[in-house]
């Protein structure tokens, strides 16, 4: 799919018009060059540290911090400019300054804290007082320059960018620092504000959209990828709905995007929902839609992570398909599993390092498995389990596979129920749509047979159905007491599991 090419936007422009200004302005004021761009580290420091210096203006007074008059939108154009500039390297110097040298004056604080105690025994209005203050004062110098961003155009799309660049810095580890992890918070807090549910527009994405919103809808594809316009066309099609949060702070950006499928029964299997070609021209029959299957939710910005979407968005789209077919009776996800075959194999090694492979696989299903690949029993057949689980090659025998699906079910379902982090689901997609109230329902085998499926979930695929009347019940369990509401296939797959792990 070609991409589709722009003209600079006019927003762009003027942005960039503004910047050139202030860099003419400031080779006249020394003495008439344009300044050149250093290579140094030192220069370049210097250089940001004047930039935060013009463009963070210090905090108001609290007796005057509604009566100050806000920056000039320049100051916020600049900033933006400066930072869109920079290396990576340089973003990480820059972000540390500005977190740190720009943040919260300590020593304010601890002044105000002192005297929030002093007056403890004073009447309440004075307590009430000085607890406003110190609240004020905790308020980081650098918060009100964000808040001015977010004002300008393009400024709330570009304080995403930020935040994602900040969560990239954490998550390579290249820096600890403390100063770094408030301002992740602060943006969270700010992000959180700005995109709360209520100011988020619910869209329906259908062949006759914008061409730009379709591409950026296969673009933003995130777990199963489109691979054509006729694959785009069939996704908004017939039977099929597609749904996207949209913010009018970022127009024509989708946000969070579900793709659903419209059937008569819960799907077992995702090539027929994506690969289904009889859709395309089909005219729908409203007497065979009897359920709503979410088998795809994208989550676009990598800087709203965190920030509660995908949650709303199903709940909306349920009340929206509802509205639609008034006898819609369920609701389900076919979802993938990533994570699952990457902990298969440090389980597996794990057993082979404790001289436990025995305790994994029933006896017979060892005897199966070894006569099969023709391994030897014990360490070496688990070995060669392993060796051919992380190459797919186990799928080239059928009676390996039929010999295997027992095997991988009941590991499968102790991955989703049993592992945890913290208390809770380790598997990403689980903790999602178990938060959200759904059950853990039914493991499907081979239900996703494409290369990613096989990688990431020996192509296991599970549905976590949606019980309306049940949810907030379950969410509660779950979020409370740390309690997974699984099905009985699940359970009786977990039971399995501990009778042949000896767990």
């Amino acid at each position: 799919m070609s991409p589709i090419r722009f003209a600079i936007p006019l927003c762009a422009w003027r942005h960039l018009c503004v910047l050139r200004s202030v860099q003419s302005l400031r080779g006249r004021q020394c003495g008439g060059a344009r300044p050149r761009c250093s290579s140094t580290r030192l220069n370049g420091e210097r250089s940001m540290e004047e930039l935060l210096r013009r463009t963070v203006t210090p905090l108001p007074t609290y007796e005057t911090r509604d009566k100050s008059p806000p920056p000039p939108d320049s100051n916020s154009v600049e900033f933006m400019y400066f930072y869109r500039k920079l290396s990576k390297e340089e973003k990480l110097v820059f972000l540390e300054k500005l977190s740190k040298e720009f943040g919260v004056d300590h020593r304010g604080v601890s002044e105000l804290a002192v005297k929030l105690l002093d007056t403890q025994l004073r009447d309440s209005a004075t307590v009430l007082q000085v607890e406003d203050r110190l609240r004020y004062s905790l308020t980081p110098r650098y918060r009100h320059v964000l808040g001015h961003i977010s004002r300008v155009e393009g400024g709330v799309k570009f304080l995403v960018d930020l935040r994602a660049d900040v969560i990239d810095i954490a998550t390579s580890k290249v820096t600890d620092s403390p100063h770094m992890r408030d301002l992740n918070s602060t943006l969270k807090s700010l992000l959180s504000e700005w995109f709360s549910v209520g100011l988020l527009r619910l869209e329906r994405i259908t062949w006759q959209s914008p061409c730009e919103l379709l591409q950026k809808i296969s673009q933003y594809e995130a777990v199963h990828p489109v691979r054509n316009w006729t694959d785009i066309k069939r996704r908004v099609g017939p039977y099929r709905r597609c749904y996207a949060f949209t913010h009018a702070s970022m127009p024509g950006e989708p946000l969070v995007v579900l793709h659903v499928a419209l059937t008569q029964d819960i799907s077992d299997n995702i090539q027929s929902i994506v690969r289904e070609f009889a859709t395309l021209d089909a005219i729908e029959e409203v007497q065979k839609i009897n359920t709503a299957i979410f088998y795809s939710i994208s989550s676009t910005q990598a800087g709203l992570q965190g920030v509660e979407l995908g949650n709303y968005l199903i709940k909306r789209v349920v009340r929206e398909l509802q509205s639609e077919f008034p006898h819609m009776a369920q609701f389900s996800s076919l979802s993938p599993i990533p994570g699952f075959a990457a902990w298969l194999q440090g389980f597996l090694g794990q057993y082979k390092k404790e001289g436990r492979a025995a305790e994994l696989l029933s006896e017979q299903e060892w005897r199966e498995v070894e006569e099969l690949t023709g391994a030897a029993h014990g360490a070496a057949a688990l070995e060669t389990l392993r060796a051919l689980l992380g190459s797919g090659e186990w799928l080239r025998s059928e009676r390996l596979v039929c010999t295997l699906e027992p095997v991988l079910m009941r590991l499968c379902a102790w991955y989703l129920y049993g592992e945890k982090r913290r208390g809770y689901a380790l598997n990403p997609v689980a903790n999602f749509h178990l938060q959200n109230g759904a059950v853990l329902w039914r493991l499907n085998w081979l239900a996703d047979t494409s290369p990613r499926g096989i990688a990431n979930s020996c192509g296991i695929m599970v549905n976590y159905r949606y019980f309306l009347q049940e949810t907030s019940t379950n969410s509660a369990t779950y979020l409370q007491n740390k309690v997974i509401t699984a099905s009985e296939q699940v359970l009786s797959l977990v039971s399995q599991f501990h009778k042949n792990s000896k767990l």
